[in-house]
């Protein structure tokens, strides 16, 4: 299954911040669309992507001053992104060789759509359950 499935069957919403936006701005979209990362865009193209873990972690090196910081002093740039055409196994395989939870899908050098690791594991279960339900039917029709 590619990637480009699972971003067919979401409203094409993509929530984001700029580079100038400020942490605690950010911080507040993360608790209030319950996301664990939020990309950083400038005109379309993913510049950053700034997580929990990059608020933890200056959190604790720099203190609370960091929520007036803008986005782009926390964030992790470069950004690990995937193609629309990749596979769900490449995706998870790629997570999990770099350690990451949140994926932006790049097309066209702009930001088409960004899927987590639950999305991932959630496909592919699907996958897993319907290819052994396909196998039970067999099974009891032979």
């Amino acid at each position: 299954m590619m990637i480009s499935h699972l971003l067919a069957s979401r409203s094409g919403e993509i929530i984001s911040v700029t580079r100038g936006t400020p942490v605690s701005e950010a911080v507040a979209l993360l608790a209030d669309r319950r996301i664990g990362a939020v990309p950083v865009l400038d005109e379309g193209a993913v510049i950053g992507i700034m997580s929990e873990r990059d608020v933890i972690y200056r959190l604790r090196s720099d203190g609370a001053a960091i929520l007036d910081w803008a986005v782009e002093k926390v964030m992790t740039s470069p950004v690990v992104t995937v193609a629309p055409d990749s596979t769900v196994l490449g995706g998870l395989s790629l997570m999990t060789r770099r350690r990451i939870r949140h994926l932006p899908v790049v097309e066209g050098g702009l930001m088409v759509g960004l899927i987590s690791i639950g999305d991932l594991v959630k496909a592919r279960m699907d996958r897993i359950e319907a290819e052994a339900e396909a196998m039970r039917n067999y099974i009891q029709s032979a």
